[in-house]
């Protein structure tokens, strides 16, 4: 069964993306929800609201000793800021969960007016072979600023990596989950199936 973490942001067009690829996929908003999933999604939103709502309903510890013991996480944009070692211009009330070794800018793409969309060139999806179709709709996207040892870059935007995975993680700074294309989750299913 796979979680979609439903405080605030995209959780529910997750849900209808991962039921579209044939999966049971839940809601997620207390420890015993948590408790009955394999995998998490954490979505896109606000990721110092989103962190302050995984506090007042009880979610740190449980899901930081998940997370910890490698259950599956996929984050997009503020699951990708949440799932990073170091968040560089977090709130002072703001704590990650540090499960992907890299650094992150929170809206390092700008504000609201710079949101834009963009075709990458992916690795690992349609069967293991890079495609270069895959559109990407950035809003309020974080940058990131550093890779570190075990993670695999498998997209980037000028440079500058938007899509990457260690172990169990995967993160996006961007929002495939508003697109029509499944891929990007279909390739989180895989490995978590793998």
């Amino acid at each position: 069964m796979l979680g979609v973490l439903a405080l605030q942001g995209a959780f529910a067009r997750h849900v209808e993306v991962l039921h579209g690829c044939g999966v049971d996929a839940i809601e997620v908003r207390t420890p015993e929800q948590l408790d009955s999933v394999d995998a998490l999604v954490i979505p896109g939103g606000e990721s110092s609201t989103m962190s302050k709502l995984i506090d007042s309903n009880g979610l740190r510890g449980a899901l930081s000793e998940r997370l910890a013991a490698a259950m599956p996480a996929f984050g997009t944009c503020a699951g990708m800021i949440l799932l990073a070692d170091e968040v560089l211009d977090g709130r002072a009330d703001q704590a990650s969960f540090g499960v992907i070794d890299i650094a992150v800018r929170r809206n390092g793409y700008g504000r609201q007016i710079d949101s834009f969309e963009s075709d990458l060139l992916i690795d690992g999806i349609d069967g293991g072979e890079a495609v270069d179709d895959f559109r990407a709709v950035f809003i309020r996207a974080p940058i990131v600023e550093r890779v570190g040892n075990g993670v695999e870059v498998l997209a980037s935007v000028d440079g500058t990596p938007v899509v990457c995975r260690s172990g169990t993680t995967l993160v996006s700074s961007f929002h495939p989950e508003l697109t029509n294309d499944d891929r990007l989750h279909r390739l989180f299913l895989d490995h978590v199936a793998g």
